[in-house]
């Protein structure tokens, strides 16, 4: 008799580009005329949803303001659409998978 839990697949972490909005909150570390920012980051989950619900969590944690997240899919679905991505993202995004964990790869402030 075979053993219905080896039947069951494991889900399998996969690694996901998001692009996080922020607004201002007290403490935010954000530079002091800065009326947000943009946060390129990579988080890993066992789909986009979990990775945005671990992202927008750490984020909260970190005493900033998420706003609005933009998903931009997994490696292979970015190189499916012709993004280029080089060796350091690439990095990136493998630390994000090899700790499970997010990881914020770039920060834009915005400013009027």
């Amino acid at each position: 008799m075979s053993d219905p839990k080896k039947a069951e697949k494991k889900s399998r972490q996969q690694v996901f580009t998001l692009l996080v909005q922020i607004g201002r909150k007290e403490g935010d570390g954000l530079p002091e005329k800065a009326t947000g920012a943009a946060l390129m980051c990579f988080a890993s989950g066992v789909d986009e949803a979990e990775a945005v619900r671990e992202t927008v969590a750490i984020l909260k944690q970190a005493d900033t303001n998420p706003l609005d997240v933009t998903g931009y899919g997994t490696l292979t679905e970015r190189e499916e659409e012709g993004h280029e991505i080089d060796d350091e993202e690439r990095a990136l995004m493998q630390r994000a998978l090899d700790e499970n964990s997010v990881i914020i790869a770039q920060m834009t402030p915005f400013f009027d």
